[in-house]
């Protein structure tokens, strides 16, 4: 069953005539002719009496209301599509991780809502892993989250860097590790860590290294915000592995201290990640573009932080 034959289904049986259907649909008496039958012949029923009006059988009866919401559903699917690639939507979704959210989304945010007013911004914060997941779901258009080819590398992923930034330590301000002004990593597996939990890119980006090197890896704790962290090393022999954008705050508190680590350093990249597809939809396009603009450029560091002690 085609849509040109229910089209012409419905000319002929709203107009009670052949000859008035081919002005509607502007096609041939023969091309309506033929639609019909091949609509007849599909159904296995006569849909019309073949007199000097085109009177529908009972079978044709039955048939035209569903004919008619079949072609509205249709009408309002393409219109739906229209709508949306002409940047017409009504809201756009993005998943992102919290540090990106705190930081760096506010000035794109605020700039994209004046471009596209119509259209509902809607921001989750969420781990990496987690964000890509949503985003492969079709739960949110863009993610902006820490890179893992293991789930951007395919083909239907437009992957943009960002920024790349330094993983540091943090800790209480009377951690004995602070006496380093680099910190072997050797003395790291001395002290139970505070993780992000499973979902989390830090988590497995962490682990990676210690397994990398045979290091001994101790997470003790599993917490999602960064105030969750800051809280658990205040207690004293608790460290933590963060990346540099997670401690903007750490400058203004007495009672933690920073440190680099020795080489191997270890960083982590920050992506923006949306789909092929999506690309074709003037928000999604813009706010990507927002994002180049707005973020850190690619290859450079957020603004250094200061160590505290």
């Amino acid at each position: 069953m085609r849509l040109e034959q229910l089209q012409a289904f419905l000319a002929v049986a709203e107009t009670g005539s052949f000859q008035q259907a081919t002005q509607r649909c502007q096609v041939t008496q023969s091309t309506i002719s033929r639609q019909i039958q091949g609509l007849e012949a599909e159904l296995g029923l006569p849909l019309f009496h073949r007199t000097s009006q085109a009177k529908l059988t009972q079978a044709g009866e039955r048939f035209l209301p569903r004919a008619r919401r079949i072609c509205q559903e249709w009408q309002s699917a393409t219109s739906e599509l229209s709508e949306l690639l002409a940047g017409r939507q009504t809201e756009l979704c993005v998943a992102a991780i919290h540090s990106v959210s705190a930081h760096y989304l506010p000035p794109v945010l605020q700039q994209f809502c004046q471009d596209y007013p119509a259209v509902q911004l809607r921001v989750t914060s969420l781990g990496s892993d987690r964000a890509l997941k949503v985003l492969k779901d079709g739960l949110v258009d863009l993610a902006i989250v820490m890179n893992n080819r293991f789930l951007t590398s395919s083909s239907e992923m437009v992957v943009d860097l960002l920024y790349q930034e330094p993983i540091q330590v943090l800790m209480s301000s009377t951690h004995p590790l602070t006496r380093y002004g680099s910190i072997p990593w050797s003395e790291l597996t001395r002290y139970p860590q505070v993780v992000f939990k499973d979902g989390y890119g830090m988590q497995r980006l962490v682990q990676e290294q210690f397994q990398r090197y045979a290091l001994t890896f101790k997470p003790s704790v599993e917490l999602n915000t960064l105030d969750g962290f800051r809280g658990m090393v205040r207690q004293g022999e608790f460290i933590a592995l963060l990346p540099q954008s997670a401690l903007q705050e750490v400058a203004h508190d007495p009672s933690l201290a920073v440190r680099s680590t020795e080489e191997p350093l270890l960083s982590r990249e920050v992506v923006l990640v949306t789909t092929q597809d999506r690309m074709e939809i003037p928000p999604i396009r813009h706010f990507r573009s927002l994002v180049q603009r707005l973020i850190t450029p690619t290859g450079s560091l957020p603004s250094p932080i200061l160590e505290v002690s």
